[in-house]
């Protein structure tokens, strides 16, 4: 989980300097806080933005309810040390995307170890709300590659 007091810090640093933009990852989380956006994104990035809530009269109220829209997200990581993989090809399409439903045992990703291909099947039913990984990025064993949104019931 990320201390959101540690990215407030990060956020007055920035405020405080000529730095535009700065990326930490730490503990299998990436972290970027930029004064400019981006120029092109990846959905994976795109899927990484975490979009405010609507303001209210208390910041900390709102803080809160993200955390628990997000808290209930199942997260699933990778079970090897390897090299993750969107697709079964360079040319073939993405097995998910952000916002794709999906079922138990439905192929998420490739992840290869020692020329080796695996796939990694889905431990729930649910819908795709983020892809934490980069494709053709090498991979920790415990490292977080997605987040669902179990299904209800």
């Amino acid at each position: 989980m990320i201390d959101l007091n540690w990215i407030r810090s990060l956020i007055e640093l920035m405020r405080e300097s000529d730095i535009d933009t700065v990326e930490v990852s730490r503990f299998g989380t990436r972290v970027r806080v930029s004064k400019s956006p981006p120029v092109q994104m990846s959905t994976g990035e795109l899927a990484a933005i975490s979009h405010p809530p609507p303001r209210s009269g208390n910041p900390a109220a709102a803080e809160l309810a993200e955390a628990e829209t997000t808290s209930s997200w199942h997260e699933i990581t990778s079970p090897m040390v390897g090299t993750f993989y969107r697709s079964p090809a360079p040319d073939a399409p993405s097995y998910v995307e952000v916002g794709d439903t999906i079922g138990k045992g439905q192929t998420l990703c490739i992840l290869e170890a020692m020329k080796l291909m695996n796939e990694l099947e889905s431990e729930i039913d649910g819908t795709i709300r983020e892809i934490c990984v980069e494709n053709a990025e090498p991979v920790e064993y415990g490292q977080l590659l997605f987040r669902v949104e179990p299904s209800a019931g």
